[in-house]
């Protein structure tokens, strides 16, 4: 996939760089994959605002993205690669030989027509989903799953992958991609291949109203607030706010926040 840049006819146009969708195959999602999905607008059951910066947007359906990869053996046909809302990657839409439908996140590369499979002893190509022990080394991955049978958590976003880059026992040790190193249990699925839509990461909206469209609300900086609304608000003129810190107080530039008694600190190698 590749980025495009408009014509300037209007004041919006003039710096969006659009994704091109040339890499989609239909405009028709699955019916019976499709449900609701009720937007909150920020608000809590009591109808009080608890998360800011919310609301808005255009209607949307989500897909039921299959995650686990457990129908093991069964091949499955890749029909089409389609848009996700509420996703940054594509997903592709398999029909499996047992008449079963599901969508997966499509990794770079996928064609329509292709055969993929999940299982124990199934070649690593892309797009097939198989355990970290199965998997050789120095393989690129994806949509990878921190418990085994609960689906993949890691490396899901567009563009995203990770690498495996050593096994050891019960686990396996994969680079991920922040760059931190960890180690996951080796019966724990992972999908070949990187995640689609690479160049997602140069797309530019262009204007505000566009990210109205995605249910972002705009967002006041805690310098502009008056003092009984942040703590780096108030003053006179345009005068900052001191520490860069968060509403509640907390330092916002290199804070750790993570817990020290976090039941997977010992499963991570370098951060």
């Amino acid at each position: 996939m590749a980025v495009k840049k408009l014509r300037p006819t209007t004041p919006g146009q003039r710096y969006r760089m659009a994704p091109s969708f040339t890499e989609l195959t239909s405009d028709r999602p699955e019916k019976s994959l499709l449900k609701g999905v009720k937007k909150s607008g920020g608000r809590n059951n009591s109808g009080r605002m608890t998360m800011r910066y919310m609301g808005g947007g255009h209607k949307k359906r989500m897909r039921e993205v299959d995650f686990k990869r457990r129908k093991f053996g069964v091949p499955a046909t890749v029909k089409s690669v389609e848009y996700d809302p509420m996703r940054s990657a594509r997903i592709a839409l398999l029909y499996y030989a047992d008449g079963a439908k599901s969508y997966i996140i499509a990794p770079e590369g996928i064609k329509v027509g292709q055969t993929v499979v999940s299982g124990e002893k199934v070649a690593p190509e892309v797009g097939n989903a198989l355990a970290l022990a199965n998997i050789p080394l120095g393989t690129i991955v994806h949509n990878i799953e921190l418990k085994p049978g609960k689906g993949g958590a890691m490396a899901r976003s567009a563009g995203s992958y990770a690498q495996l880059l050593a096994r050891e026992g019960k686990y396996a040790t994969i680079k991920l991609p922040s760059g931190e190193m960890r180690m996951v249990l080796t019966s724990c699925l992972a999908t070949v291949g990187s995640v689609s839509n690479s160049e997602h990461m140069n797309v530019s909206l262009g204007k505000a109203g566009r990210k109205r469209w995605l249910g972002r609300r705009p967002r006041v900086r805690g310098v502009a607030m008056n003092p009984v609304d942040h703590p780096m608000g108030g003053g006179e003129g345009k005068a900052s706010g001191g520490h860069p810190r968060s509403r509640n107080g907390l330092y916002a530039k290199g804070y750790k926040t993570r817990s020290k008694k976090k039941y997977s600190n010992r499963l991570i190698i370098s951060r």
